[in-house]
């Protein structure tokens, strides 16, 4: 081990220079002006979004902007004054008033009186599909019915049939979690992911549902030992197969490389195989995960195991790299012995 750990921090950033979640090119300038108070940028952003029916950006774009404008108000309040109707002000404005409703004890009661600002949301551009993703959050948040959700997961599909946002929280929904099961997880994320585009993100939903059950109640003392480097879960449990949880990974494995190393667009879901990787205990798969992420880490997974999600990503990358130094020999083995004879 102490051979080979220094060797394969190779292709790995100091941890100095990791990152946790951020934003790309475009959305950077947004920020920096958001934080000075100038809404200008962002809402020009999330307008471009709109018009170019980029619906993935304006999805990650929505949800770091509500994320800012939770501790920085004063910019977005100045755009809804300015602004009241505006499209993006109010996809914003219903994403910010969801994730407050998701925090507060009195969750189910306080989604539900933020309804009609989903419906404003959706009727400002019915082509967006990023309000039926935040209804979809909300519907979970509200102890919806299927029937509710399967009407939303209609709406939202018939506006993107492969919007990645709007797949993950129904997946959420329909985990044993919440209002579903593994298998009705599995089932869907399979049948989504089989029907995905090329190098669409859909293809990791599987490992989002091998996410989901490995974290679920019955794995939380294996998760938080796993995670923490103190030793592996020798034993996946449940109703769910060791094969099918590793045929989720395989698929996002393949999807991942087709994405450069240091990506920033891949950067979630690589984070999150990653996980799922360890988990599993497929430590040289985990590896090469973790020199495709690069610099950029991100919240999620690492924020539902500890406080600090950029020191439980730090301390993993160091965990995997003493476990696979721990299987390398240390000499490599030697050939079969070559005869002299004549």
């Amino acid at each position: 081990m102490v051979r080979h750990t220094p060797r394969l921090a190779a292709g790995l950033p100091p941890d100095v220079d990791v990152l946790l979640d951020a934003p790309d090119e475009r959305l950077a300038p947004a920020l920096v002006a958001a934080g000075r108070g100038d809404h200008g940028p962002a809402a020009k952003l999330l307008a471009t979004t709109r018009e170019a029916a980029e619906w993935e950006n304006r999805d990650r774009y929505t949800t770091r902007l509500a994320a800012f404008a939770r501790s920085r108000p004063e910019w977005f309040d100045a755009w809804l004054d300015a602004s009241p109707h505006d499209p993006d002000a109010l996809l914003v404005k219903a994403e910010l008033a969801v994730v407050r409703g998701w925090e507060s004890p009195a969750r189910a009661e306080l989604l539900r009186e933020v309804s009609p600002l989903l419906t404003a949301a959706a009727e400002a551009d019915p082509r967006d599909p990023v309000p039926w993703r935040i209804a979809l959050d909300h519907a979970r948040g509200t102890h919806a019915t299927h029937t509710v959700f399967e009407q939303l997961w209609e709406e939202a599909v018939r506006r993107s049939s492969y919007h990645y946002g709007c797949h993950a929280s129904a997946l959420q929904y329909l985990s044993a979690a919440w209002y579903g099961s593994h298998r009705e997880c599995f089932d869907f994320a399979e049948r989504a992911a089989s029907d995905a585009l090329p190098g669409s993100l859909i293809q990791v939903l599987p490992a989002r549902a091998a996410f989901a059950y490995l974290t679920s109640p019955s794995h939380s003392t294996e998760a938080t030992r796993s995670v923490s480097m103190g030793g592996g879960a020798r034993e996946t449990g449940g109703s769910v197969p060791r094969e099918r949880l590793d045929a989720a990974a395989d698929l996002a494995i393949d999807l991942s490389r087709e994405y450069a190393a240091g990506d920033p667009w891949p950067a979630e879901v690589r984070n999150l195989l990653t996980y799922v990787l360890v988990r599993l205990e497929r430590w040289h798969d985990a590896l090469e995960q973790l020199r495709l992420i690069g610099p950029y880490a991100t919240s999620f997974p690492w924020d539902r195991m500890a406080d600090d999600p950029l020191g439980q990503f730090l301390e993993l990358r160091d965990g995997v790299r003493i476990e696979v130094a721990s299987m390398t020999p240390l000499r490599p083995p030697r050939g079969p012995a070559r005869s002299d004879e004549h």
